[in-house]
C-alpha cells in the first residue's frame, strides 16, 4: 500500500469519526441520564426505557439534526450488537441447573406458548409481521433487550421496535404492582413467588423490583428463572434468522447464524466456565446496558409517536393476551411441580 494511499485511508477515517461523533455523543448523554434516573428511581426504570423515551422526546420536539444522524445509525447497529453480546456474560449456566429440571420445563413450555400465541394474536389483529415478532419477543424472552435482538434478524423499522418495548415496558409495570398482589392473595410462599416473577415478567430491572419487596429468597430465584427465559434469546433468534434465510425471495442469503448470536453464546459459555473475574462481569454488564441504552435512543429518534398511538392499542392487546398467559401456565407449572 503506498503512502497516498495509506494518508486516504486516515483521512477517510477522520472524516467518518467527526461525522458520527455528535450522534454518539447525544446517544452516550441519553444513555447516561437513563442510568441517573435508574439510579435514582430504581431498578423499576430500566436505563433503556428512559432512553427510549428520551429518543422519542428529541424527535417530537424537533430536537433531532441531520448532523447527528451518522452518530445515530451507528449506535442503532453496531452499539446494538455488542450490547447483546456484553449481555451474555449475565448467564451462567450453573445457576439455572439449580432451578431443577421441572422449573425449566414451565419456563421452555411457557415462554414457547406466549411466543406462539402473541404472534398469532399479533396477526389476528392486524400487526405487521415484523411487529407481531417483536411483540412476542419481548414478551416472552426479556422486554427490551429481546426486542433489540430481534431487530437486527426482522425486516421491522424503528417504530416497530419502540411500539414492542412500550408494550413490555406498560405491561411489566402493571405486573409490579399485580403480581405480589396475587401472591398475597394465593398464599404463596416467597420462593414461589419468586419464581413466578421470573417466569412471567418481561424486563429484568421490575423481576428484580418484584423480587426485592418479597425477601431475599424470592429475589435469588426470581433472578436466576428470569435469566432462564434470557438463554432462549439466542435459539430464538437464530430459528426465526434460519426461517429468514430459507424464505428469502430475492435471492439473498443472510448467515445462518447472525455474529451477535454467536457472540452471546460465547459469552455465556465464557461466564459458565467461570473465567471472567467479578470486576469485569460487573463493569460488561454496565457496559452493554449503556451500549442498550444508546442503540434505543437512537431508534427513538425516528420515532413518530402519533403513529404509534394509532396503532399501539392492537400491540397492547396482543402483548396482554401473550402475557397472561405467561403468567397462568408459569403459575400452573409451579403449582404442579410442587
Amino acid at each position: 500500500m503506498s503512502i497516498e494511499e495509506r494518508t486516504s485511508r486516515v483521512t477517510d477515517g477522520t472524516r467518518r469519526i467527526r461525522a458520527a461523533a455528535p450522534g454518539l455523543l447525544a446517544a452516550a448523554a441519553a444513555a447516561a441520564v437513563g442510568y441517573a434516573v435508574n439510579r435514582s428511581v430504581g431498578s423499576a426504570a430500566s436505563p433503556v426505557v428512559v432512553a427510549v423515551v428520551l429518543g422519542i422526546l428529541v424527535r417530537g420536539l424537533g430536537g433531532y439534526h441531520s448532523r447527528l444522524r451518522d452518530g445515530l445509525a451507528f449506535a442503532s447497529r453496531t452499539l446494538l450488537r455488542a450490547g447483546v453480546v456484553l449481555l451474555g456474560l449475565q448467564l451462567a449456566l450453573s445457576d439455572i441447573r439449580q432451578l431443577g429440571v421441572g422449573a425449566v420445563a414451565v419456563i421452555l413450555l411457557s415462554v414457547v406458548t406466549a411466543f406462539v400465541v402473541t404472534r398469532w394474536c399479533g396477526r389476528l389483529l392486524g400487526l405487521s409481521p415484523a411487529r407481531a415478532l417483536l411483540v412476542a419477543t419481548g414478551v416472552s424472552i426479556c422486554g427490551a433487550s429481546a426486542v433489540a435482538a430481534m431487530k437486527q434478524v426482522t425486516d421491522g423499522d424503528e417504530e416497530d421496535v419502540v411500539t414492542a418495548v412500550t408494550v413490555v415496558t406498560v405491561l411489566g409495570t402493571l405486573c409490579l404492582a399485580a403480581l405480589p398482589a396475587l401472591g398475597v392473595l394465593l398464599g404463596l410462599d416467597e420462593t414461589t413467588l419468586g419464581l413466578w416473577a421470573g417466569m412471567s415478567v418481561h424486563e429484568v430491572g421490575q423481576v428484580v423490583a418484584i423480587g426485592g419487596m418479597a425477601g431475599t429468597a424470592a429475589l435469588t430465584v426470581a433472578v436466576v428463572a428470569k435469566l432462564c427465559r434470557v438463554v432462549l434469546l439466542a435459539p430464538l433468534v437464530a430459528v426465526v434468522a434460519a426461517t429468514r434465510r430459507n424464505a428469502a425471495a430475492d435471492g439473498t442469503r443472510p448467515p445462518i447464524l447472525p455474529w451477535f448470536v454467536v457472540g452471546f453464546m460465547a459469552m455465556a459459555a465464557v461466564r459458565s466456565a467461570g473465567l471472567v473475574p467479578g470486576v469485569v462481569l460487573h463493569s460488561a454488564a454496565t457496559a452493554s446496558g449503556l451500549m442498550l441504552a444508546a442503540a434505543m435512543f437512537a431508534l427513538g429518534t425516528a420515532v413518530d409517536l402519533r403513529n404509534i398511538a394509532r396503532g399501539g392499542w392492537r400491540a397492547l392487546s396482543a402483548g396482554a393476551l401473550g402475557t397472561m398467559v405467561l403468567a397462568s401456565l408459569s403459575l400452573t407449572g409451579l403449582v404442579l411441580i410442587g
